[in-house]
């Protein structure tokens, strides 16, 4: 039977009601629903699930991208190890976490929630190496904001040099944010100290963090800065006077090298459109405008090797505003993906 995207979702279809088995996706989503050292809100274990529910509500016409969807797209079935790992570790985050940080007598602690996340960072990487394997791209689905370590890793073994396009509304460049190595506030502090390959990170949004983060973020690697920051009162004071954020769009995507990861904190939008995010922020990029920014850098010609949404929560009492939301910038994000992608 032909598919016919404009119908109702037929049951027992996968992600965004498509019947794409996984030989014929181009595009393969890897739920990570790890959770282990958010240290204000919670629920992003929930993520996955919620989003993949979310999915059945969009539309696939897609006016930027086109029609998304004949790209194949698959989502895996849940690794149970994830879960399991991020609510052991979280039971000994969060007594280290109320005190204010690791301190005398929690080595045992800080010890378990890093064995944690070394366990979900190789296993994130293990999975994303089967999809790049088999000539996919790999989208993961957090989770907290840890998980994107191990695919950044694995497609900067895979490519070689890369960039990475890091829309968040924090620069999470924390060393060991307390205490804990693999801390979601430490992870592009974690790609940048360990991945050289890693050669540019563009962030964009950012509009919460630490004094010592923007000085670890203006250290320069010879002439060129590793670190590209545009902050987000920055860009609004260009709109403000009037400046055109289309230019600002090129300049942003210009400053990354050919292929390129992009990892997608979904706080780094307006919180209206994610209120239940574990560290929701005033402030941030509207839905236009990070949907024209994505345009922007599929229209460029430059290679997404992989990609990553986390820190979706939903809301309590089964509010799917946050999901479907979610279920959104995912489908974009897999419009950023060239069909001829190498």
């Amino acid at each position: 039977m032909t598919f016919d995207p404009d119908a109702a979702v037929a049951p027992g279809t996968g992600v965004f009601g498509l019947p794409t088995a996984r030989e014929d996706a181009r595009i393969v989503l890897i739920p990570v629903p790890f959770e282990a050292t958010t240290s204000y809100g919670g629920g992003t274990e929930r993520g996955p699930d919620a989003i993949r529910a979310a999915s059945t509500q969009v539309d696939l016409h897609d006016r930027r991208f086109g029609p998304i969807w004949r790209q194949g797209i698959f989502m895996e079935d849940e690794d149970t190890r994830f879960r399991l790992w991020g609510r052991e570790a979280r039971e000994h985050a969060r007594r280290v976490i109320d005190r204010g940080g690791a301190g005398p007598g929690d080595e045992e602690a800080v010890g378990r929630v890093d064995t944690a996340g070394s366990q979900m960072n190789a296993l994130v990487a293990e999975r994303v190496f089967a999809a790049l394997d088999e000539g996919r791209v790999p989208g993961v689905i957090g989770g907290e904001h840890s998980v994107s370590y191990g695919a950044i890793r694995a497609c900067a073994e895979r490519w070689g040099d890369i960039g990475v396009l890091q829309i968040d509304a924090h620069m999470d460049l924390r060393d060991r944010f307390e205490g804990f190595r693999w801390s979601h506030a430490s992870v592009m502090f974690n790609v940048l100290e360990d991945e050289p390959r890693v050669k540019r990170v563009v962030q964009v949004g950012i509009r919460d963090f630490g004094e010592r983060e923007e000085e670890y973020a203006n250290r320069r690697a010879g002439d060129e800065r590793r670190v590209v920051v545009h902050y987000d009162d920055d860009l609004f004071d260009r709109l403000a006077s009037g400046r055109s954020f289309a230019k600002r769009c090129r300049r942003i995507v210009e400053a990354l090298p050919e292929r390129v990861y992009l990892t997608f904190d979904i706080d780094g939008l307006d919180p209206g459109l994610c209120p239940h995010t574990g560290t929701p922020v005033p402030g941030g990029l509207s839905w236009r405008e990070v949907s024209l920014l994505l345009a922007t850098l599929a229209a460029s010609g430059r290679h997404v090797v992989g990609f990553d949404l986390v820190e979706v929560a939903p809301g309590p009492g089964g509010d799917e505003w946050d999901a479907n939301v979610g279920a959104r910038v995912l489908y974009r994000l897999c419009g950023t993906v060239h069909a001829g992608h190498p």
